[in-house]
């Protein structure tokens, strides 16, 4: 349980809940091991809406191409994958696949359990909701200074590189 509230401290998503609210969430995680090379998500597999948190280890998002599997990031611990499908996102929308480097623990959180917390503590849920808006916010943020620095290279190269 200890990897659980470790790792749960140190992400986007607690950053508003106090350590009795922690606890309270952290009861509703399963800690996955994965082996290198191991898909952790598959576009339209299982789990289609859980929410995961990286706590060990290195994990590769790709995308698949005309020409192939290409991996586009790499979450470091701390990070979150598969927000979209679990804010309420078909799981149509799954387009990217999550790949073990080395190994690699990860906390998972079914949406279901998740929502069990509506009633009986819904701040846990609003406050956990704004940590996957910020994450998320975050991510937005970098692609855009990508894509800036993108355009600003194929510009200043006039499209040659």
């Amino acid at each position: 349980m200890s990897l659980v509230i470790d790792t749960l401290r140190t992400s986007t998503i607690t950053e508003e809940l106090s350590d009795a609210e922690v606890d309270i969430l952290a009861g509703l995680f399963e800690v996955r091991d994965y082996k290198a090379g191991e898909a952790i998500v598959q576009p339209n597999g299982d789990h289609p809406d859980n929410l995961y948190i990286l706590a060990h280890g290195d994990i590769e998002v790709r995308l698949q191409s005309g020409e192939g599997e290409s991996t586009i990031h790499v979450l470091k611990p701390g990070d979150l994958a598969g927000m979209i499908t679990f804010v309420g996102g078909a799981a149509s929308q799954v387009s990217a696949a999550l790949y073990a480097v080395g190994n690699t623990k990860v906390l998972s959180l079914e949406r279901a359990r998740f929502e069990s917390l509506i009633n009986s503590h819904p701040m846990i849920v609003y406050k956990v909701m704004r940590g996957v808006a910020r994450n998320m916010h975050g991510i937005v943020r970098r692609v855009n200074v990508q894509s800036a620095e993108l355009s600003n290279y194929i510009y200043r190269t006039h499209g040659r590189y």
